[in-house]
């Protein structure tokens, strides 16, 4: 596997911990360089979820930031938005992870999550707020194909 596919429920141990799906810990760990976190958590910018990514990936989300002038404000903000409420984590040798407080309120998450995959990266959801997002993205690439075929989306 080469790509986070599919949606997968876990829930909270009694310690707060949560298990990374195993296709996700195996892709995370083939994708991981020695001596680097396994992933790296982020609140999501768009959604009331977390996106996780590997630490290669999320490396390249710095490039923007080599073509803006380190002291200026724009810098400074995207570099904000981008490392500020960033935690990279190593899962326990069972695969459990420990979410950080902040994390947890932004996807709004009590006792169960879904983990989403979504290719290059994978997002931690509150589950009926993931379906919802499915559904939701769903109609609207049903609408965007719509469109770019020329037709009626329905």
């Amino acid at each position: 596997m080469s790509a986070f596919l599919g949606t997968h429920q876990n829930r909270f141990d009694a310690k707060g911990r949560v298990s990374i799906p195993a296709p996700f810990r195996t892709l995370l760990r083939a994708q991981a360089d020695e001596g680097t976190p396994l992933v790296i958590l982020r609140p999501s910018p768009l959604h009331p979820c977390i996106e996780a990514w590997p630490n290669a990936a999320f490396a390249s989300l710095g490039a923007p930031l080599d073509a803006i002038d380190i002291f200026s404000e724009d810098h400074d903000d995207l570099a904000t938005s981008l490392y500020a409420d960033a935690y990279p984590l190593d899962p326990d040798k069972e695969g459990r992870i420990i979410l950080p407080e902040s994390l947890r309120q932004h996807a709004a998450l009590t006792d169960e999550v879904a983990f989403m995959g979504t290719g290059r990266t994978f997002q931690i959801w509150e589950p009926a707020a993931a379906a919802r997002r499915r559904e939701d993205a769903r109609n609207r690439s049903r609408a965007l194909m719509g469109r770019k075929n020329g037709g009626d989306a329905a």
